[in-house]
């Protein structure tokens, strides 16, 4: 075997076939050294985690990569999608009310439990985050009121990435419940999550890197492969 002939054709030769074996060595590597690595480092089996719905933005949406990837996924579908009227809250966003503020529209939900915006201005993340942020996670130790957390939501594989607003004791075990910013409410799955349900903690943003396994999930969604 000529080492010297692979490494050329991996690292410099310019052609298609040289492509797609570094494609699938970036794929192999991340996937079975770096993700590892990341979680061994960080204490938690999920490092590194991409937002897929809008459920933490503070701006007015209708949340079309969400609803269309829930959808038939036609072409139609997708334009059904992106026509849905824009929404915060569970309120509707009329033209003359978009790019309202967020506490304005929202925050009579967090005064109802007692998170004042002043608190609320304090959390981490409390600007929200938007579909297509990816998160490194760090261990799920010392969760605090109002820190965005990862879990296990009990009835599908994709993890939840919501805020902390109840933290309960009970019979010597904490559980947490959550609200997504831009829902209109706490959903059934979240009013009581166990600590080991809980993948990890935020501790970093790298806005936006998340749309390359969206736009790559939607348009398998179009070819009928998802």
């Amino acid at each position: 075997m000529n080492w010297k002939k692979i490494w050329y054709f991996i690292w410099r030769e310019d052609s298609w076939s040289s492509w797609v074996v570094n494609v699938v060595l970036a794929i192999i590597i991340v996937k079975f050294l770096i993700y590892p690595g990341l979680g061994l480092l960080l204490g938690t089996g999920f490092p590194v985690v991409a937002v897929v719905s809008c459920s933490m933005q503070h701006e007015e949406s209708n949340c079309w990569p969400d609803f269309y990837m829930k959808s038939g996924g036609s072409f139609e579908d997708l334009k059904r999608s992106i026509a849905k009227p824009k929404m915060l809250c569970g309120k509707a966003m009329e033209e003359s009310n978009q790019n309202s503020d967020y506490w304005e529209v929202c925050g009579g939900w967090y005064e109802s439990r007692e998170i004042t915006k002043e608190e609320f201005s304090k959390f981490p993340q409390n600007k929200g985050f938007n579909i297509g942020d990816i998160f490194i996670l760090q261990k799920p130790k010392d969760i605090k009121l109002g820190e965005v957390i990862v879990y296990n939501n009990g009835f599908n594989a994709a993890p939840i990435i919501h805020r902390v607003i109840e933290i309960n004791e009970e019979d010597g075990k904490t559980f947490y419940k959550t609200k997504g910013d831009y829902n209109e409410k706490s959903y059934a799955f979240e009013e009581k999550i166990s600590e080991n349900k809980v993948y990890g903690k935020v501790l970093l943003k790298v806005p936006y890197l998340g749309w390359v396994k969206i736009m790559f999930n939607m348009l398998l969604k179009m070819v009928g492969v998802v």
